[in-house]
């Protein structure tokens, strides 16, 4: 190019729209509640995502107690993994731009914490302290209900 005025204009849109997406990144597509809680602004098909993915973290707590109790760690490892990040694998980038970064982390970090715990049992570690990391774990659910509420959609 031989216009550098063009060529600085190029740059500085392209600058300007990389901004916006970090921004996006961070914030997520949020407003203020009611109830002090951050709601999460989703469309109904991501909103029934974001929620079955919580209905199966809880399916599997459940999962990984009972087994806990039963002293199994092949099912220890069996139910964590299906929890753990490779279950984000087919979660859509749009959804993860509306998402805020606080609930991106604790959501991240509980698939995490099932894959600390599925390695946790294959390596042998005691009952007592798979029971201590399960805890851990719902202490990242507690948090993030805590924080974050995701409102019915408005027509």
């Amino acid at each position: 190019m031989n216009n550098p005025k063009l060529l600085w204009t190029l740059i500085l849109l392209l600058l300007l729209a990389l901004a916006g997406l970090v921004y996006k990144f961070f914030t997520g597509s949020v407003a203020p509640s009611e109830d002090g809680r951050t709601a999460v602004i989703l469309d109904k098909a991501e909103r029934d995502l974001v929620l079955g993915e919580m209905r199966q973290f809880l399916v599997s707590v459940q999962a990984v107690s009972q087994a806990i109790t039963a002293g199994d760690r092949d099912s220890i490892a069996a139910e964590a993994t299906r929890a753990g990040m490779a279950a984000e694998a087919d979660t859509p980038a749009v959804l993860l731009a509306k998402i805020p970064l606080a609930m991106k982390q604790l959501g991240f970090g509980t698939r995490g914490k099932f894959d600390e715990i599925a390695a946790a049992a294959k390596s042998g570690e005691d009952m007592k302290q798979l029971r201590q990391r399960l805890d851990s774990l719902l202490g990242n659910c507690i948090a993030c209900h805590a924080a974050f509420r995701l409102p019915e959609p408005r027509e």
